[in-house]
């Protein structure tokens, strides 16, 4: 479960859970902490994202969406802190999978001194608008591939949303990128 029609759905099952097992909002738990996909990949990717001294988004986001009032800033920074554990993992998945393919198709490794080029192409708003999360998952690519290895992939995005223009995107790029050696 790595993509964002479920990374919301993730942080509401731990809020829930925390405050099921933990009392983390009080001696109750949030009704609206009981409704899957309530909390949404776009909410979660605001709270993580935000900035401010008194996480002023991450308590917006609980009262408008879950309707949790008068949460202290030790509660938003842990909030934050799940998101940020949730996307982690999410990302880190994901580039686990992008490598096994690189594996797979002997593309992982710099092979006698000569330097494939490859590009990956994917699509979707979550690689797109989360930026956490794209940040993690490219660098966690070029962990995985170290530093020879990583000179030799490129990451691109389409936003299409079909994934048709994601492997055009893929195919042309790979295209230009061997014209580009010869």
């Amino acid at each position: 479960m790595i993509s964002g029609m479920y990374l919301g759905d993730i942080v509401r099952r731990v809020l829930f859970r925390m405050a099921e097992e933990a009392d983390f909002f009080g001696d109750t738990v949030p009704r609206k902490l009981r409704i899957p996909f309530i909390l949404r990949t776009p909410d979660i990717s605001a709270m993580h994202h935000d900035t401010s001294s008194d996480l002023k988004v991450v308590g917006n986001k609980l009262k408008d969406v879950l309707e949790i009032d008068n949460t202290s800033l030790k509660m938003r920074k842990i909030v934050v802190k799940l998101c940020d554990i949730i996307a982690i993992r999410a990302a880190r998945v994901a580039a686990a999978g992008n490598f096994s393919i690189l594996k797979k198709i002997g593309r992982d490794t710099v092979n006698a001194g000569k330097k494939q080029k490859t590009v990956i192409s994917l699509d979707g708003g979550l690689f797109e608008h989360y930026n956490k999360f794209r940040t993690c998952l490219e660098s966690t690519i070029k962990e995985l591939l170290g530093d020879d290895g990583a000179e030799t992939i490129g990451i691109e995005h389409s936003n299409d949303g079909s994934g048709i223009g994601a492997a055009l995107l893929a195919a042309s790029h790979s295209q230009y990128l061997a014209m580009e050696d010869s």
